[in-house]
């Protein structure tokens, strides 16, 4: 799957916006929409292309700090004051701030606008019927991934199901129907998309991948009924099961491992000096590797723009192994002073003890802690000890895991009435980092203490992976109560701040947009 990430020409590369008058003058050598999909190649070029959306700043880069940085989890000290006013500290000032814009609007429409033209022009090709079938699952499946995404970060967007034209002025659908619209795309993706893939076609979408997706835009609705089944198909299909290392899941070397559920593929191309598919004019020589090391690294070792809180540290210490170790999972997640549970003297930070590097006396509230799981030195990929991290980890990122899978189901079952059914499945994802049982250690619990109890077990599960913010929406706790230890939430302003605005430039050339409220 790493070496299928794209050269496709016809795709066009337009968002929403409108496009300004100006001498074009066409290439003869340019590949048009009329000349291609012809052939089943091209047919896979332009699936290939949807995947290769993933490596634009939006999905690669910017997205991380929207789901972690701007939740508790996450915080930023950057120098960049745009950034900490939109991803951190909930003041917005510039409604048209490329990062959200460019990345969290443009990048996901421009993925929604390449699976159009797939959905547009492959059920024309005269190609092996069950391969079309396939190629078109796989871009219901990408398009559902886009709008959830949108969903998520804007609530109300227009939803496009053709192929964009410059004259386009869609109207704003309301989160329901943009929801509803992800269900029904991940229905048809599951119904056709194998269990599987073999060869160079691993790390393709699966039909597992389009159940979990409509299950979690059933669960963000709170529609945890509607969940149960996809959730279920996904744990019955007997394709997942958690790997022995929890590490495993952040490894180059062990990616589309068994707990892989569906991860953005990323390739390093050490000729590379781009930060993402977007440059014109370098088409053969584009950045598929992921952006966002340099900008959670270390102090020394990259920007250090965005960071991570230290409360959690004390969710992970809140129970030993049955052993009587430290939870494992919390040296995978987390650089900081005591990554090696001996200490500033021994915790490892790119080939020097965190002594050596920053200190002892660093160390205080949030202070010299970051988010380990997405960097290359850390996950023995490409930074050597003592190098810069890089614009293109080859690194993939595990967008849904089998263990995040498990977790999910446990709370449907929960919140549906079946609580004493949801243990098992907690268990699981327990069992491997090595602590006891939930059915042992504290059996019994109510409807409400279950939930309070997976919101813990998510935390030592996920954090550092972009689920956090899906799930304090979910759970209804995003506000300014968080501010106790997370001080941006101070400016939370319920009913404003669960979205972004919509850019206003969209609104400027398409007038039929509607910007969310308090905007």
């Amino acid at each position: 799957m790493k070496k299928i990430i794209i050269g496709f020409a016809a795709v066009l590369t337009m968002g929403l916006a409108g496009c300004k008058k100006s001498l074009n003058i066409v290439n003869p050598d340019a590949v048009t929409t009329q000349q291609f999909w012809k052939t089943a190649a091209d047919a896979q070029s332009g699936v290939n292309a949807i995947y290769s959306t993933f490596h634009r700043t939006g999905p690669c880069r910017w997205y991380f700090f929207a789901t972690m940085i701007r939740a508790d989890e996450g915080w930023s000290k950057s120098g960049d004051p745009n950034l900490i006013a939109n991803f951190d500290q909930f003041v917005v000032s510039d409604y048209n701030y490329g990062n959200v814009y460019g990345g969290l609007w443009t990048d996901n429409y421009f993925g929604v606008n390449r699976a159009n033209q797939v959905l547009d022009n492959v059920p024309n090709i005269n190609m092996d019927a069950n391969l079309k079938a396939r190629y078109i699952g796989e871009a219901k499946f990408l398009r559902a991934l886009f709008y959830y995404h949108l969903a998520t970060f804007f609530g109300n967007v227009p939803i496009l199901l053709k192929s964009s034209l410059p004259s386009d002025k869609p109207e704003t659908s309301p989160q329901a129907a943009v929801w509803a619209q992800v269900e029904k795309d991940c229905a048809d993706a599951a119904a056709v998309l194998p269990a599987s893939y073999t060869g160079s076609d691993i790390g393709r979408a699966t039909k597992g991948a389009a159940n979990a997706l409509m299950a979690k835009a059933y669960m963000q609705q709170r529609n945890y009924q509607a969940a149960l089944a996809p959730l279920q198909a996904v744990i019955q299909s007997g394709t997942y099961a958690l790997t022995a290392n929890y590490q495993d899941n952040f490894l180059s070397t062990t990616e589309n491992n068994s707990e892989s559920v569906f991860e953005y593929n990323n390739a390093l191309n050490p000729n590379d000096t781009h930060d993402d598919d977007t440059d014109v004019g370098a088409e053969d020589n584009l950045n598929y590797g992921s952006s966002i090391p340099p900008f959670f690294a270390p102090p020394q070792l990259g920007f250090t723009d965005g960071e991570a809180r230290r409360w959690p540290v004390a969710e992970f210490e809140q129970e030993k192994t049955t052993t009587g170790q430290r939870d494992p999972r919390l040296a995978v997640t987390f650089l900081f002073d005591s990554t090696d549970v001996r200490g500033p003297n021994f915790t490892q930070i790119y080939g020097q003890t965190f002594a050596s590097r920053y200190g002892t006396n660093n160390v205080a509230n949030d202070n010299f802690i970051w988010f380990a799981k997405l960097l290359d030195y850390n996950n023995g990929t490409s930074a050597a000890p003592g190098n810069f991290e890089i614009f293109h980890s080859p690194n993939n990122y595990r967008f849904i895991r089998y263990a995040d899978v498990l977790l999910l189901y446990a709370e449907c079952l929960n919140a549906t009435g079946a609580t004493s059914s949801a243990y098992q499945y907690v268990d699981q994802v327990r069992r491997r980092a090595g602590l006891a049982t939930l059915s042992v250690a504290k059996p019994g619990l109510s409807q409400d203490q279950f939930l309070v109890q997976l919101k813990h077990e998510r935390i030592t599960e996920l954090t550092g992976e972009g689920h956090r913010w899906n799930d304090l929406a979910r759970w209804g706790d995003l506000g300014p109560g968080l501010a106790s230890r997370d001080a941006g939430f101070k400016n939370f302003k319920t009913g404003k701040n669960e979205f972004f605005p919509v850019p206003q430039r969209e609104i400027d050339v398409n007038p039929k947009l509607k910007q969310n409220p308090g905007y």
